[in-house]
């Protein structure tokens, strides 16, 4: 079984090394996310061919970190560490801040010498060792006091290249997270500035007291690790034309013109999972939980740039009968 080999870690700055005493205090949708994992996503890349190469390996990492180094410049929270302020002359309440202190991110380089690309896509459920491309893993969010609010890891396969990414989810959500990939993928291909400057200040309900008090946060009460048990994951590609056709099918399924994309996907997956559940009991009420954006959900709407969490609860119930074997998206 092939085995990942920890090349080097080391702590990163931003190119300009820019000291700051911003402080940016978490919103509700924040907080909630404080005892909860990290955010970790990351991409998959051939090596260039022998024709195609211009530098060696060790220059393509160098170039990924003095990228990163330069991107930080335009993203200072990342840099920083969580604080906690103990009001306990008070009323024994807790409230966190991202102190963009300039602690540093993590980066990560590291070589699973006998492994490729194609060890990582052909199997059918992913491959235990993709985990260990990923960097602090089982580190929980509140544990940003001590360790990174980023981390990036680099793996060296055979014949290419893994970039894992792992950024606190109190900093950021999805979309942020993208804005920050592809902000570092513009400065990489040599840009000066960034498409798309993100934007730190937080949105808060109208007369929210800032900083929110939350319940005296005791140490020992958190600091569990949960262990899940054994799983199998399986990543599912729907092409473009898959997704078209499923498009076209619950519209004529429904009578309508009005069921986009994301919907009929959806609709396909809700029912592939009930399916498999073998549920047989046609008056089941079976429930579909997703997590929408708020930014344009919000009256006014925050701007696409806002970097931070914006990110909103969705329920959705049905009979089984209705959704599997009746007329229509169950059909």
């Amino acid at each position: 079984m092939a085995e990942i080999r920890l090349i080097s870690t080391s702590t990163v700055h931003p190119a300009s090394r820019h000291e700051s005493a911003e402080r940016i205090e978490l919103t509700p949708w924040d907080l909630q996310l404080l005892l909860l994992d990290p955010i970790q996503k990351g991409l998959l890349f051939l090596k260039p061919t022998p024709s195609e190469e211009k530098v060696v390996e060790n220059t393509v990492i160098d170039h990924l970190k003095t990228s990163l180094c330069r991107t930080l410049d335009f993203f200072p929270p990342l840099t920083g560490r969580l604080a906690i302020i103990e009001n306990h002359d008070d009323d024994n309440t807790t409230s966190f801040f991202i102190d963009c202190n300039n602690a540093g991110a993590h980066f990560i380089h590291a070589v699973a010498d006998d492994l490729t690309v194609t060890d990582i896509l052909d199997p059918v459920y992913v491959p235990p060792i993709v985990h260990s491309f990923f960097p602090l893993n089982g580190v929980l969010n509140h544990q940003g006091v001590s360790k990174p609010l980023l981390a990036v890891q680099v793996t060296e396969l055979v014949d290419g290249f893994f970039i894992g990414c792992t950024i606190n989810h109190t900093v950021g959500d999805g979309s942020s997270f993208w804005h920050f990939f592809n902000s570092r993928s513009e400065i990489s291909r040599g840009f000066e500035s960034l498409s798309r400057a993100p934007i730190f200040k937080r949105w808060f309900p109208n007369d929210m007291e800032i900083p929110i008090r939350i319940p005296l946060f005791h140490k020992q009460l958190v600091d569990y690790s949960f262990v899940p048990p054994p799983l199998q994951e399986r990543v599912f590609h729907f092409t473009k034309e898959k997704i078209a056709g499923l498009k076209v099918k619950a519209n004529a399924e429904m009578g309508t013109t009005q069921i986009s994309s994301l919907q009929a996907l959806l609709a396909h997956l809700w029912r592939s999972v009930v399916r498999c559940r073998r549920v047989i009991n046609a008056e089941q009420e079976v429930t579909y939980r997703l997590v929408t954006g708020a930014r344009p959900r919000l009256n006014p709407p925050l701007p696409s740039d806002y970097f931070g969490n914006a990110i909103l609860p969705a329920i959705v119930t049905t009979k089984a009968g209705k959704l599997l074997l009746e007329k229509g998206l169950g059909k």
